[in-house]
């Protein structure tokens, strides 16, 4: 007990170290992409730390398992280069006792990542996509500048070609289109743009100015006012931030749990076995019509298939309509299916990078944060990459679901054991003993 604490204490530091740098990383890349899209519009700070907040949670997912390598590998790196491994090996206790602590604390980090995949990231992704089509929908906060003509609010064009650093405009044209029937055309010697309390109207207050009013249908129809001072009213409305209702937007499938996802895949399936025995029952039509017999061809082999109903024009004008739709819903269906094994290949990672970084650790004899980085990084990009191409070829149906998601697992797993049997015995059992057999 006092060893596994030991050891323990070992992780945590390098844990946490790992898993936020990767974070801040990947919150950087993402302010770097979408800080065009937060700033410049009036958002209020909050509501920018909540879009921060909910991208999180996506963050943490991809950067767990790094400190999960990342703390495996300082730990048992540093208790090597100590001489610690050896001093507890001579006492009886082989790696593999002096692993099962952490991977005691591999499972929980599994269970903790699974619920977390599957009970918060689908709601902090769907809140997520809501509030940045929210945010983009919402105009950039209303500006004047200085000689340009401002076309920002619906049926007015304002120019004003002096602008102070108090705000004050000079020299303003205001031009009204508002009304089909006539145009107002507005000058003045100087004025002000504020919003009205409840920020559901702009307001401009100008000062010594005239108002020509020309209608469009009788040109003889003119009227000049002037006014020392006066106010236009313009609604406000895509400028302000509005919250979407609850149940507006659609959930896909990153958006939804695992009984969500299992549902969309049944019903998927099950109109693409409906679509399935429609082709069934053409190709059976067709072989019926024909004097002499013809086998049928398997419907889920494309090629044979394909060839098949190139024999006769009806025949591929019937089925090839069902086919696309058949297509499409075996795809969808796929595309379930992948993120269902994702929800359990991403955790399921956790535990077995601690395979791969505690007899690594051990190997290299050094502890410190250069090495240690460099194979966490190494380790991590292979099973990114691994994983990223697994879910293409899947949701292409080049694999199946289960393969595409589960083929890094598999690598990192048979990687993993083979380096700590080898750590621990010093060499591969089963390969000294067919060698004494010789």
């Amino acid at each position: 007990m006092l060893l596994a604490r030991y050891i323990l204490r070992f992780h945590i530091g390098p844990f946490l170290f790992g898993t936020l740098t990767v974070m801040f990383i990947f919150l950087m890349q993402f302010l770097i992409i979408n800080i065009d899209k937060l700033l410049g519009k009036g958002l209020e700070p909050m509501l920018i730390v909540q879009v921060i907040v909910y991208s999180l949670a996506w963050m943490v997912v991809l950067a767990v398992p790094m400190g999960v390598l990342f703390s495996t590998l300082m730990a048992f790196g540093n208790m090597s280069a100590a001489q610690e491994i050896t001093i507890v090996k001579s006492t009886g206790i082989s790696l593999i006792k002096m692993m099962f602590p952490v991977m005691l604390c591999g499972v929980g980090i599994f269970y903790g990542m699974y619920r977390f995949n599957n009970d918060v990231l689908p709601d902090t992704n769907h809140a997520f996509k809501v509030l940045m089509q929210d945010i983009q929908r919402k105009k950039p906060t209303f500006a004047i500048e200085s000689g340009q003509f401002s076309t920002q609010l619906e049926g007015f064009t304002i120019l004003s070609r002096k602008t102070d650093s108090t705000g004050t405009l000079y020299g303003m044209t205001v031009y009204d289109y508002q009304n089909p029937l006539r145009t107002n055309v507005l000058t003045a010697d100087t004025g002000r743009v504020r919003f009205s309390s409840d920020y559901s109207n702009i307001v401009l207050d100008l000062s010594s100015g005239e108002i020509h009013q020309v209608n469009k249908v009788n040109r003889g129809d003119y009227r000049h006012i002037t006014f020392s001072k006066h106010q236009v009213v313009i609604p406000a409305r895509d400028f302000l931030f509005e919250r979407s209702e609850n149940g507006v937007f659609s959930r896909g499938d990153r958006e939804m749990n695992i009984a969500a996802m299992e549902q969309q895949r049944n019903a998927a399936l099950a109109n693409k076995n409906r679509f399935d025995s429609l082709i069934r029952h053409e190709l059976q039509r067709f072989v019926n019509e024909k004097d002499k017999p013809i086998s049928l061809p398997s419907i889920d082999n494309e090629q044979e298939l394909r060839a098949f109903i190139a024999q006769s024009d009806g025949l591929r004008s019937a089925v090839d309509s069902y086919l696309f739709q058949r297509d499409s819903y075996r795809n969808q269906a796929n595309q379930y299916e992948v993120e269902i094994h994702k929800k359990y290949a991403i955790p399921m990672a956790c535990f077995l990078l601690v395979f791969i970084g505690a007899p690594l650790g051990v190997v290299t004899r050094r502890g410190n944060f250069g090495v240690s980085a460099a194979i966490s990084l190494g380790f991590y990009i292979f099973y990114w990459a691994m994983l990223i191409m697994g879910e293409k070829l899947a949701d292409r149906n080049h694999v199946s679901p289960a393969v595409g998601m589960w083929g890094g697992n598999v690598i990192i797993a048979l990687v993993g054991i083979i380096l700590t049997l080898r750590t621990n015995y010093e060499s591969l059992p089963l390969i000294s003993l067919l060698w004494k057999r010789k």
